[in-house]
């Protein structure tokens, strides 16, 4: 069974075609500036590329362009659409609407949309992208829509509610959802079957750390608790976004600095973070180059970053009233072991004992990165989204039959 998983924002069109007899990836790649232009970057498994300009008025263009790259000329891995069987999308905000992987129907795209207030960046383009591949793939193809908020669903109330008057979220939905869910799921479940345990038997706490990052308690395999809030604003600081702060520092700096909500929600999102604290980059490899260098903003970014992500497994195994392991993943908890080293240290009294040489240049590999003896085991798992969202669309389209 071939699966096509997409992944759409506002003006880009990721994508990986999948063989699920032994889950490799076929091919795969992006078609961006949708709507200004475009460009589609495309690799297939033995190496063959393509690396054009192209013409992407709507994400139904660069459908087509996804379609023709795949099935016609060098770089072409099938002779046509009808050898997928199922097309799998990441959408990132489900709300309360969808707690699990669901068939995409003309209804759940309208509801899909119809969230959009919630997730304005993420959610319109996802709509567009799953009506654009309704008009281009064949309608008996089936279409499936994995929520990225759905794995947090099972959080309790006390965790996921806010203090504002109870009406705040029966009127305006307003409540904690958390994302990078599949993310969480996958690397939870990877982390496992490494460690040769049911993960019902497990108390996790999974730290997703990239440009965008998320701190979440998993608790016999179900989040019980995340630091992404009513949107990926909240929680640590990441690589533009501020992450949790007081809400009267939000007033008071649109005020002085004469901004009105959406100037201000720019500010925070696309301005601040790592970016806003070291005045280097957004990418923390550059944060911590220039930190090494002598930097001091830069070096205050990077230990703000720790050591908020070291709160975060302290208060989670709180909550979790104990804890086997901690893993990290994403771009920078899969490939900087200073900044795992970090974190770590100084967590004895929490059961972690570190090892430094198991650590050290250790970059996107499966690796336990705690001492043998270690009460609390440490591991590096790195995540893949796009299989998770590929079993889950291969097993409801199998449930189909």
């Amino acid at each position: 069974m071939k699966i096509l998983v997409i992944n759409a924002g506002s003006s880009s069109l990721k994508y990986q075609l999948l063989d699920m007899d032994d889950e490799s990836v076929i091919a795969k790649g992006n078609c961006d500036r949708i709507g200004i232009g475009g460009h589609i970057k495309h690799t297939t498994f033995d190496g063959k590329k393509i690396d054009e300009d192209a013409d992407f008025p709507t994400h139904t263009e660069a459908f087509e362009k996804l379609v023709e790259v795949l099935t016609t000329g060098d770089a072409a891995v099938i002779s046509s659409m009808d050898e997928i069987s199922a097309v799998g999308h990441r959408v990132v905000q489900g709300a309360e609407l969808f707690n699990k992987t669901t068939l995409a129907t003309d209804d759940v795209i309208q509801k899909i949309d119809d969230l959009s207030e919630l997730a304005p960046v993420h959610n319109h383009p996802h709509a567009l992208a799953l009506r654009a591949c309704r008009k281009v793939i064949s309608e008996s193809t089936p279409q499936v829509v994995v929520f990225d908020t759905a794995f947090h669903q099972t959080m309790p109330e006390k965790a996921f509610m806010y203090g504002f008057p109870y009406e705040c979220y029966e009127k305006y939905h307003v409540r904690k959802y958390g994302f990078h869910g599949t993310s969480h799921r996958f690397v939870s479940q990877a982390l496992a079957d490494a460690m040769g345990k049911d993960i019902k038997d497990l108390k996790i706490v999974s730290c997703h750390l990239g440009n965008g990052s998320s701190i979440t308690a998993v608790e016999h395999g179900k989040s019980i608790d995340t630091s992404m809030g009513f949107t990926p604003l909240d929680g640590v600081l990441m690589g533009t976004r501020c992450g949790a702060v007081d809400a009267s520092a939000v007033t008071y700096l649109e005020k002085k600095l004469g901004l009105d909500p959406n100037a201000m929600s720019d500010y925070m999102n696309k301005k601040s973070g790592l970016l806003g604290v070291s005045g280097v980059s957004n990418d923390h490899r550059d944060v911590l180059e220039a930190a090494q260098a002598g930097n001091e903003r830069a070096a205050l970014a990077d230990s703000m970053l720790q050591y908020e992500v070291k709160k975060y497994i302290g208060s989670y195994a709180a909550a979790m009233n104990g804890l086997d392991a901690v893993l990290f993943t994403g771009g920078i908890g899969e490939n900087s072991d200073d900044f795992r080293a970090g974190v770590c240290h100084d967590m004895e009294y929490l059961g972690i004992k570190f090892d430094d040489n198991a650590n050290k240049g250790v970059r996107g590999k499966l690796t336990k990165i705690s001492a043998p003896d270690s009460k609390v085991e440490v591991w590096i798992v790195p995540t893949n989204e796009e299989l998770l969202i590929a079993r889950d669309t291969k097993a409801l389209v199998e449930a189909m039959k």
